[in-house]
């Protein structure tokens, strides 16, 4: 009697084991009750991509693989955007999205690839007479990479599709408005951007002849993994939180271009949105405790002390994949401020403070961005009994990316609550959900 062989079990990568064991520590510590975690999780599967706002003017901004870096950046500010699909030129105009775009390019891996190009050619950055208040080529590209540090618009969920399905879940009738703002996550504006850009960077041969395919993969570029019109916006959340992607682009079977390109803090907008109905209110005025916030313990944080060199600061960000860190003093770990990826822009705008860029530490950068503000820049925190619905409100309200909880008078960090954590709470992941709706999609994470 032949005997039935066993099954090959497929074996799980580094990276979705880690995605994993995220969402199993996110769905460990929640406390809400099973009913209404079920309620909200089958509302946002049946609400559809498709009704998620657009972007301004309806269309995607695009840059061609081809592009040199300091024409991508040249897009990224004019249109007041992060981030964009890369497009591969060669690819036919009816090409599928997987032959026809090649990543997502943002600002982050821009600055962090200029540090790097400094830190191991410095001829290439090297001042020049022409260059904008003497920084060269790098005050020109950091006067534009770096002028504008938010979306142009952050679209929410769209009133009537939550109403719609979310009424359902016997949570309340539901009527919201979707919200839309700029990120300010930055110490300096748009008032930065120059016209002396087009006479300083593309004089410079390595930013002319450098170009977005050949550091596409470097730093934190991330891949172009799409979901259809029809998909939900469940398994968006999913790919933004569980699977640590910062951007969803959005297709349509059978269309040539994206019809929609949903972010992290698009969606933190949307639900700031809702505050008002009642399955969002009964959530957002439970305290962060209640949901196990934060998702980590004390020593997990990854801060950068007050005296570190800045550019020690900047490589802790690029390492652990991080876009900013908690600045502590003191062996009890007393919050007294901020420093993110952003901060690069003050950093190369300022020829006294990029000529010195390596002996620079975080105080030194801190000081230099209070006095151009004109008041200490204050680290924004929350504690253990602040209700969710405030650190909605902050993250939307302020166009930030993470929010620091503290304990004690000393103002210990003792956690961290970014958007992702946010996007956690409000979903579990349905048995199957994986191979049915994101299989091919996680699986093309695995390859970059």
């Amino acid at each position: 009697m032949a005997h039935p062989q066993p099954q090959e079990q497929e074996v799980k990568s580094p990276k979705i084991s880690a995605y994993d064991a995220y969402f199993e520590t996110v769905q460990s510590r929640k406390k809400l009750p099973g009913p209404l975690q079920e309620n909200l999780t089958f509302a946002f599967s049946k609400v559809p991509v498709s009704a998620f706002q657009g972007v301004p003017g309806g269309k995607v901004i695009e840059i061609g693989a081809d592009t040199c870096i300091a024409d991508a950046v040249k897009v990224l500010s004019q249109h007041h955007i992060l981030s964009a699909p890369v497009r591969n030129p060669e690819a036919e105009a009816n090409a599928d999205w997987s032959d026809k775009y090649l990543g997502i390019v943002d600002y982050s891996a821009i600055l962090l690839w200029v540090l790097e190009t400094c830190e191991l050619s410095p001829s290439v950055c090297s001042a020049t007479a022409a260059g904008i208040g003497g920084a060269g080529a790098m005050g020109a590209i950091g006067a534009v990479a770096l002028g504008v540090t938010g979306p142009a618009a952050v679209a929410g969920l769209t009133a009537a599709a939550v109403c719609s399905a979310v009424a359902g879940t016997a949570l309340g009738t539901i009527g919201a408005a979707a919200e839309k703002g700029e990120g300010k996550d930055s110490p300096t504006g748009a008032d930065n951007l120059t016209e002396d850009f087009d006479s300083i960077i593309l004089q410079d041969e390595h930013f002319k002849s450098t170009t977005v395919r050949s550091i596409l993969k470097l730093f934190r570029w991330a891949p172009f993994l799409p979901v259809g019109t029809d998909s939900s916006m469940l398994s968006v959340m999913l790919l933004l939180s569980k699977y640590r992607m910062r951007n969803v682009p959005v297709i349509e079977p059978g269309q040539p271009n994206i019809k929609n390109f949903i972010t992290q803090s698009a969606v933190v907008h949307g639900l700031e949105g809702c505050k008002g109905m009642e399955w969002f209110d009964c959530i957002a005025a439970k305290p962060i405790s209640d949901l196990g916030l934060p998702f980590m313990v004390s020593n997990e944080v990854i801060s950068a002390n007050i005296n570190d060199p800045i550019l020690e600061a900047f490589m802790k960000m690029r390492e652990n994949e991080v876009g900013g860190l908690p600045v502590v003093e003191g062996t009890k770990k007393k919050i007294v401020g901020n420093v993110s990826i952003s901060d690069i822009r003050y950093s190369l705008l300022k020829p006294e403070l990029f000529s010195n860029f390596r002996n620079l530490s975080v105080k030194d950068v801190m000081s230099a961005i209070s006095k151009n503000q004109g008041k200490a820049m204050s680290p924004i925190t929350c504690n253990h009994q602040s209700s969710l619905g405030y650190v909605i409100e902050t993250l939307a309200s302020k166009s930030v990316h993470r929010i620091y909880v503290v304990d004690g008078e000393e103002s210990q960090v003792v956690g961290v609550i970014t958007l992702r954590d946010v996007i956690s709470c409000f979903i579990s992941e349905p048995p199957n959900h994986f191979d049915a709706y994101l299989g091919f999609a996680v699986k093309q994470i695995m390859k970059h």
